[in-house]
Order: C-alpha cells, then structure tokens, then sequence
C-alpha cells in the first residue's frame, strides 16, 4: 500500500489482478481484525478459486493508485464451484483495516452495481456469516436485504439494481 492515505474523496477505481498487484492484494488480508478473519476468506485464496472459475471477475479496489481492497463476482451458471444462485453473487469482498469506515466499502460496491446494471443485471445477492466482526451491518445499510433463504450457514441477501446504492 502507498505511505499517503488516499482521502475520502478518492476517485474508487477496480482494476484487473496481475503479476504486478497479486501478492500486495493478497497482503491485504492481514490487515483485518482477528474477528474479521472469521467472516472474510484470505484473498490468495479467493483470487486460487477464482481462477478455477470461468464465471469468477475479480478486481483490485483502488482508491486513486492506493490498493485498498479486493472484490470478487460470480456472473455465471457453471455451478460446479458452489455458487448456486439466479444472479449475480457478490463472492468475496474485502476492504483493508486502515481504509474501513471511510466510505471505500459503499463506493466500491457502486461501482460494482453500476457495472451490474450496465450487462442488464437486476439484481445482486450475496450472504453473510452472523456474528460479532461481521458484516451484516455493512450490507443492510446499502439496501441488501434478506431473501429468506440461506447459502451454507450464511445469510443470503439480495439488492435490487434498479436505483442507486443507499446512503
């Protein structure tokens, strides 16, 4: 990560995974919280699965040239990697300890929901684990809400695409 903190007004920026920002991506996920961990798969993992995927995109969250975060879609129907569900699944999603609570997180997924809407998307699901450190929180303030249904023994959500994120 760069020495200067980017500010909160940032430009937010998803940028491809190379040879170049592999290993700094997957650096990212020591900077989470011991509670955290439990709720957040290690992004070297993430970034191993998703190439095993052909329905995986996964990104780099920037904030101007600060990498800051990591994010990973599912966008297919090859179900043979465990994601089963009628749209698109926001898989794995991360932002950096220093970065959190500064508004990268929602911006992040704006960018997400904008690239969604634009390849006719109406919907984004993911799920969550419950408990102290997750993330349930986070996704109920942007407009996720509960489908009813569970993914594993985590809370699957769902937010509609049709409007934008919640403030």
């Amino acid at each position: 990560m760069q020495e200067e903190a980017p500010g909160s007004d940032a430009e937010i920026t998803l940028r491809r995974v190379t040879s170049a920002n592999v290993s700094e991506i997957c650096e990212l996920s020591d900077t989470l919280s011991e509670e955290q961990r439990d709720f957040v798969a290690d992004n070297g993992t993430s970034i191993a699965e998703g190439f095993c995927s052909e329905s995986a995109w996964f990104r780099g969250v920037y904030a101007d040239e600060c990498l800051i975060g990591f994010v990973m879609l599912h966008e297919g129907s090859d179900w043979d990697d465990g994601i089963d569900c009628p749209g698109p699944y926001l898989w794995r999603f991360m932002i950096a300890g220093p970065f959190q609570n500064r508004g990268f997180g929602k911006r992040a997924i704006e960018k997400v929901a904008d690239r969604l809407r634009a390849r006719g998307a109406r919907e984004l699901y993911t799920s969550f684990g419950l408990g102290a450190g997750g993330p349930q929180k986070f996704y109920e303030k942007l407009g996720f809400v509960p489908t009813g249904g569970m993914f594993d023994e985590e809370v699957e959500v769902v937010l509609a695409l049709n409007g934008p994120v919640h403030r």
